[in-house]
């Protein structure tokens, strides 16, 4: 009687096919997944995952997702080999999520340098417009606006220079996104790095999966909002920031 073995039940052959007891030659998605299960984080395509990832991760992870990626094209009919047009797309698409479009996912929030509020500031202030650039998480089309962030100071309210503002909003919509999620995700953070008496932020932004597919809809686009603290308690201060904000954006 001949017994068929499963190289994925046999402990000297590690535990997926074609992979050593050590682990090596498991893709490095798979290992960074592994880490993120055992700590029972969340890694949803809007998270952040930088405290997961080691040094030269994010290498070993571009290198499988241009091998990934070749797969889609060729899956597509493309002929990679002979197409002098997308010979190298495979590797240009991995570094264009990896290291811009997605960035935001694999890198830690960036460093603010905050200051005391010395003059007791408690006048509205308005940054913006600011433009935001993203991915719809469902067809990973670009969503492309502009943002407006609204803040009440108060006297223990920490001072960010303007610049980070923008900083913060790249790292939050350098992720797939859905919008409706995307400024939440902005004003927990800009509320946590503040800590204002009000917050409020505006987002326009053109979705192209609307343009580009499905309905084909060139000149629709979002708006939403965020309000808190004094901007949801208080409907004058509310109309203010709405009243100061461009008409035509």
């Amino acid at each position: 009687m001949f017994m068929k073995l499963d190289a994925t039940s046999d402990p000297a052959m590690g535990d997926i096919a074609g992979q050593d007891a050590s682990g090596e030659g498991v893709p490095m998605s798979v290992k960074i997944r592994e880490r993120l299960v055992a700590a029972k984080k969340r890694f949803n395509a809007n998270d952040n995952i930088a405290d997961f990832l080691q040094p030269g991760d994010l290498d070993a992870l571009l290198d499988e997702v241009e091998i990934k990626m070749k797969g889609v094209l060729e899956s597509l009919v493309i002929d990679v080999d002979n197409d002098h047009n997308t010979d190298n797309t495979a590797r240009r698409v991995a570094k264009m999520y990896l290291n811009e479009v997605f960035l935001g996912r694999y890198v830690p929030a960036p460093r603010l340098t905050e200051f005391p509020n010395a003059e007791h500031l408690n006048e509205l202030m308005i940054v913006g417009p600011i433009t935001v650039r993203s991915a719809c998480s469902h067809h990973f089309c670009p969503i492309i606006g502009k943002l407006w962030i609204g803040v009440m100071p108060n006297e223990h309210t920490n001072v960010i220079g303007l610049s980070k503002y923008a900083r913060l909003a790249e790292w939050v919509m350098g992720r797939p996104q859905i919008q409706e999620e995307a400024v939440v995700q902005l004003a927990d953070l800009i509320q946590q790095k503040t800590q204002p008496d009000g917050l409020a932020l505006v987002m326009e932004a053109e979705h192209f999966c609307m343009a580009w597919r499905g309905v084909k809809e060139m000149d629709s686009k979002m708006i939403n909002s965020v309000m808190r603290g004094v901007f949801l308690k208080d409907p004058n201060l509310r109309r203010e920031f709405l009243s100061l904000l461009p008409r035509k954006r």
